[in-house]
């Protein structure tokens, strides 16, 4: 195993001090797993989404390694997002993939960020805007084909695409859906959505207009279950960061997590029979045990619903959480273990042969793996390293 190399400091405090409670993410694993998601879809392109945070992973850096990865595009849910990738030096497309406000298309042409185009009404006003500032704004079509989020609905979406199509102001340079099912045991529904999609592109056939240049629908599910959807560009969220969408999902790309999250014990204490832990004391020993506490709680994005359910990993074995996980705090009985201030604790990683994943975590919080990764929040520290194991 290589030693790990620091690319960049944690966040630290105004006194100096770094929290010892931080997240680590593996760069050299988000390559690897960029690249196995390259070679299974070739020759689709692939724009990884980097939305809420990278999944928790950091947004800035991560953008900045697709980038050196050479990303055909990258997918990002919010105005704010696309912005603050410009500012920091992202000069690679970028599509906005949430639905958007009429007020905010001026931004979208200063920053050259790809619309989602979701309706009449918001490709006229791109349309007029890119007019009065003299050039195009570049737009990718939102058609609904069974999400019943953001888009027209393909049974109406006729008039929407001759519009779009007749704007002199608009580059269409994409036209896209989403899955609502791809990662299931079950695909009747995904397949539906793929055939409503393909009646949605024979209409450019049937009017002899160039259909625009990158059709996609293909998220993380349908990367592994679904060759057919890749068509110009596939659209990996959760599986860039190693972590597969749902546990029926068949997982034809080899991808591992590029997270770890980890803290330190602060404090150690042998607890008494009969003297409960924590808020609402509901854990307490029948014998004397040792105990340790550890600076991470739901403040952090660890949830409080696993409580009595979360395990972590101390000197290579895994001890139990016990009592209410607090907002800054959480207990760890040891038995009669040992344990000292400093040892490091794994919330999510391995070590000693003992593993921990986001899916764990979703197990014991009764969620998802994405709602796990998105809540680790930003008074957090990212720690970026290069790793090869």
């Amino acid at each position: 195993m290589q030693t790990p190399s620091p690319i960049n400091s944690p966040t630290i405090s105004p006194a100096g001090i770094i929290r010892p409670t931080l997240v680590e993410v593996n760069l050299t694993r988000l390559a690897e797993n960029f690249h196995s998601i390259q070679q299974h879809v070739a020759p689709a392109l692939v724009m990884p989404i980097l939305k809420a945070n990278a999944y928790g992973h950091g947004l800035v850096k991560v953008a900045q390694l697709m980038q050196d990865l050479k990303a055909d595009y990258i997918g990002v849910a919010m105005l704010e997002e696309g912005i603050l990738l410009r500012e920091e030096g992202i000069s690679i497309p970028i599509l906005v993939l949430g639905g958007i406000l009429g007020n905010q298309i001026p931004h979208f042409i200063k920053h050259n960020l790809t619309i989602c185009a979701s309706s009449i009404e918001k490709i006229h006003q791109a349309d007029e805007i890119a007019q009065q500032l003299g050039t195009k704004a570049k737009v990718h079509l939102k058609i609904d084909t069974g999400m019943e989020r953001v888009g027209v609905h393909d049974y109406s979406a006729e008039k929407f695409l001759e519009t779009a199509a007749h704007c002199k102001h608009l580059n269409v340079e994409g036209i896209y859906s989403h899955f609502a099912n791809s990662d299931a045991a079950d695909l009747t529904h995904a397949h539906l959505q793929l055939e409503r999609f393909e009646e949605i592109l024979s209409f450019y056939e049937k009017h002899h207009l160039p259909t625009p240049r990158l059709r996609h629908m293909a998220n993380s599910g349908a990367i592994l279950q679904l060759p057919q959807a890749r068509y110009d560009i596939v659209r990996p969220g959760i599986m860039l960061y190693g972590v597969y969408p749902s546990p029926e999902v068949a997982r034809t790309v080899k991808v591992r997590p590029a997270l770890s999250w980890k803290s330190r014990v602060v404090y150690f204490k042998v607890i008494q029979p009969g003297r409960p832990v924590g808020y609402g004391s509901t854990w307490q020993s029948d014998h004397l045990v040792r105990a340790v506490t550890v600076p991470v709680g739901y403040g952090d994005g660890y949830f409080r619903a696993m409580s009595g359910q979360a395990h972590v990993i101390i000197r290579g074995k895994k001890y139990p959480v016990v009592g209410r996980i607090s907002m800054d705090q959480i207990v760890i009985n040891i038995e009669w273990d040992s344990a000292f201030n400093n040892d490091e604790v794994i919330l999510i990683g391995e070590a000693g042969g003992e593993k921990i994943t986001a899916e764990n975590l979703a197990e014991w919080a009764g969620t998802i793996p994405y709602e796990i990764l998105t809540n680790i929040n930003t008074r957090v520290p990212r720690v970026y390293v290069q790793k090869t194991t």
